[in-house]
């Protein structure tokens, strides 16, 4: 293949191609990685750095683990380390900033023109570097943007043998279709795992013709309460605001109780919004509704030290 300084290079193949080691040093070209380099002019990607984080390694690497869910544009925090895979121990090549792990190359795909873990596996490996909530958030994402079954995701973590199928598993059991966010992953997860009955996801009204009226982020169809979130979009743009008001006025007529949480309800006061939904689904007599919360959703969000 003819030399192409727009994709990630080794130091060596550049002397190889007549760059020289005070040009390779200049402002015309970025390093990726100890002895990776790519021309300055290119604009940083995840694809980019995966392919200088494969360079380094045995041509049989794949992208894996935080660095497969990156190139594919899955909503994951941020991981300093890219990922990568071997089929054998001895392939194995450490370099700084970069992690080789061993897996199965059976479950391989070309993407984007690179090497990376299958969906599937990718949500495996993920179970050793993502916490529940998080891992969720990626299920709940393959179902609705890439088409993966829950019930084969679930299935597929149980006959897994990957040390970290265990964890995996524990958030295949939570992951749902329809969710249209993260946000609304967190929001689920946070009422699940304070011990509220889980609420429908995406849940249908219709009218007396079978036109459908409305669409519920997550409710409880039979008590009537609606939980949604709210980003900053709904209160910025005026239509958005006026469309919200009218939606309000027409469930407030239908019996519907709405409670709307923002991202301080989530990431700042989440034990307040916890006690919103509490005290709404037990005013509404919601059977299975417990007198007190679960902790469990502390160790998942900000609050951990507040009292109960």
């Amino acid at each position: 293949m003819a030399f192409d300084p727009q994709q990630p290079f080794l130091r060596a193949v550049g002397l190889e191609n007549g760059l020289t080691e005070k040009v390779m040093r200049g402002p015309g070209y970025r390093r990726l990685f100890r002895n990776v380099l790519v021309s300055a002019a290119t604009p940083p990607t995840a694809v980019q750095r995966v392919q200088g984080a494969l360079a380094l390694q045995h041509e049989d690497a794949w992208a894996s683990h935080a660095s497969a869910a990156r190139l594919k544009g899955a909503p994951i925090p941020t991981i300093a380390d890219e990922h990568v895979s071997v089929a054998h121990q001895k392939m194995r090549r450490h370099h700084r900033g970069l992690r080789c792990h061993v897996g199965d190359p059976s479950g391989v795909v070309v993407e984007r023109g690179v090497r990376v873990s299958g969906d599937v596996p990718m949500f495996i490996e993920l179970g050793g570097q993502l916490g529940l909530v998080d891992l969720v958030v990626v299920g709940d994402w393959l179902v609705r943007r890439r088409g993966i079954d829950t019930n084969k995701l679930v299935a597929a973590c149980e006959r897994s043998r990957h040390k970290d199928a265990r964890k995996a598993l524990a958030a295949a059991r939570f992951v749902r279709a329809d969710v249209d966010s993260p946000m609304e992953t967190r929001l689920r997860m946070l009422l699940v795992l304070a011990g509220l009955p889980e609420p429908v996801v995406n849940a249908v009204v219709r009218d007396a013709t079978g036109e459908v009226i409305r669409r519920y982020d997550l409710s409880y169809l039979v008590v009537r309460v609606a939980v949604e979130y709210n980003g900053r979009l709904h209160a910025e743009l005026v239509a958005q605001y006026d469309d919200d008001l009218e939606r309000r006025a027409d469930m407030d007529e239908d019996g519907w109780r709405l409670v709307v949480v923002t991202g301080a309800g989530i990431f700042q006061d989440p034990l307040r919004t916890l006690r919103r939904v509490h005290r709404a689904l037990l005013a509404r007599r919601m059977p299975g509704v417990p007198l007190r919360l679960r902790d469990d959703w502390r160790p998942h969000f900000p609050g951990f030290s507040d009292a109960a």
